[in-house]
């Protein structure tokens, strides 16, 4: 049976994202995003609740990610959910959860430095090729085609004592 683990989330950056040099050459960024829902429960109060999911991005990625994110940014993030097993300082084991970005987005400008309000995409990390679309030619007055008349409706005859049904 075929199988999928698939995240989405759209949110922003709590901190600034961390950005480790690996000694093979590695590149990696964590950043933690939060999103935030908001609703009325039974007693009629609002209610905001959110939900903190921590995100790593590698290598090229990463350097966009050291470049561009910072706190407040908003950001989209696509990938796969992680099951990481650690032990504490106590000696227990740990487990957490973390989101494998295969895709990010800067929403919004790249840095508040900027003036322009153009998203950012960062490299995926198997890129497709972009095929552009062609530019449709200028517009020109034309007459509008004849109105087309709707096919007249068939009606349905049931063979239900039939058995010549391939299944």
């Amino acid at each position: 049976m075929a199988s999928l683990n698939k995240m989405i989330i759209i949110g922003n950056l709590g901190a600034d994202p961390e950005v480790r040099y690996l000694d093979g050459g590695a590149v990696v960024a964590t950043f933690n995003v939060a999103t935030t829902e908001k609703f009325t429960n039974r007693n009629n109060e609002k209610v905001e609740q959110t939900e903190w999911f921590r995100v790593e991005l590698w290598n090229e990625q990463a350097k966009v990610a050291e470049k561009y994110l910072k706190k407040g940014n908003s950001v989209y993030v696509e990938g796969r959910l992680r099951t990481e097993v650690w032990t504490d300082k106590e000696g227990k084991e740990r487990t957490s959860l973390r989101v494998r970005a295969s895709t990010m987005q800067l929403l919004g400008s790249p840095n508040a430095d900027r003036q322009d309000d153009v998203p950012y995409e960062a490299p995926r990390q198997q890129a497709a090729p972009v095929q552009s679309a062609p530019t449709p030619p200028p517009a020109t007055p034309r007459q509008q085609p004849a109105a087309r008349k709707a096919p007249e409706p068939v009606p349905f005859e049931s063979n239900a004592g039939d058995d010549d049904l391939p299944f």
